[in-house]
């Protein structure tokens, strides 16, 4: 009965034998859907009930139809490409700088323990105080608010980028580098070779979490002193209680941060040891 039983388990095709293919498409597709249909009846619910209460039917336009509307309004005028531009251009500034500062210092806190040691209370204490604190300093520091923008989002970003490295680096195996010495290999070589490929996913992972603080940084950052940005549109609508233009530029801000963390993790499973089926 047991030889039967595997004859016809291996007579079976073999994505019957792994996870069902209505298993995927639920996961992928169907599940992602309903949680959006989901949130979007809340919000249509609440978008109502702001409507219809006479108490506070002046925030009416945080309701959906009047929010698409004025979002569709913005994308075909080309509005909405002037806003989110300079934002954009804040945010990848912001993240190269992280990435420059944060990799190579997180290599060397990976690789060298005295330097670890000597770096790890004077990192924890920078990296608990509030990027946003540093905005004096930096309307100090910098000519422009461009970069004293730019300087708050590296400020919140480096230190996700240099902790992921450095964690990634201490995982690598010892024995790997000293194969590569006894064939030879110098310490470039062992860094571009070794160290580089076994921890881009890591980096990556850093990028990822850096991008979030990074996103929720920009927006209370472009309050103050600039005149664009997804921030300055948002308190420039409120100050003229353009409620709907403020709710359109908030589903902009999820969108986009939304796609660019789409990004990131596909980078991380690009650079993944574990491939998923």
């Amino acid at each position: 009965m047991s030889n039967g039983g595997d004859a016809a388990l291996a007579a079976v095709p073999l994505p019957m034998r792994g996870r069902p293919r209505g298993a995927r498409w639920s996961k992928r597709v169907f599940y992602p859907l309903a949680g959006m249909l989901v949130l979007f009846g809340l919000w249509w619910l609440g978008g109502y009930w702001l409507q219809h209460d006479r108490s506070i039917s002046s925030f009416g336009g945080f309701a959906p139809a009047p929010t698409l509307r004025t979002l569709w309004h913005l994308i075909m005028t080309g509005q909405l490409w002037g806003i989110a531009g300079p934002s954009l251009y804040r945010i990848a500034m912001g993240l190269f700088w992280a990435i420059v500062i944060g990799v190579p210092i997180g290599i060397s806190v990976g690789l060298k323990p005295p330097i670890r040691e000597m770096t790890h209370v004077p990192f924890q204490f920078l990296r608990m105080i509030s990027p946003l604190s540093w905005m004096p300093v930096a309307v100090l520091v910098f000519p422009s608010w461009n970069g004293a923008i730019v300087f708050l989002i590296t400020m919140a970003a480096v230190w996700p980028v240099l902790f992921s490295t450095a964690q990634g680096v201490r995982r690598i195996d010892p024995v790997w580098f000293k194969v590569a010495r006894n064939l030879g290999g110098s310490g470039f070589q062992l860094l571009r070779r070794i160290v580089i490929p076994a921890i881009a996913q890591d980096i990556f992972s850093g990028i990822r979490l850096a991008l979030g603080v990074a996103w929720i940084v920009l927006v209370p950052a472009e309050y103050l002193g600039v005149t664009s940005g997804l921030g300055y549109a948002i308190n420039d609508a409120r100050d003229e209680f353009d409620y709907s233009t403020v709710t359109a530029i908030v589903l902009v801000i999820g969108a986009i941060g939304f796609c660019l963390d789409a990004i990131c993790v596909a980078m991380i499973r690009q650079f993944s040891w574990h491939r998923e089926d």
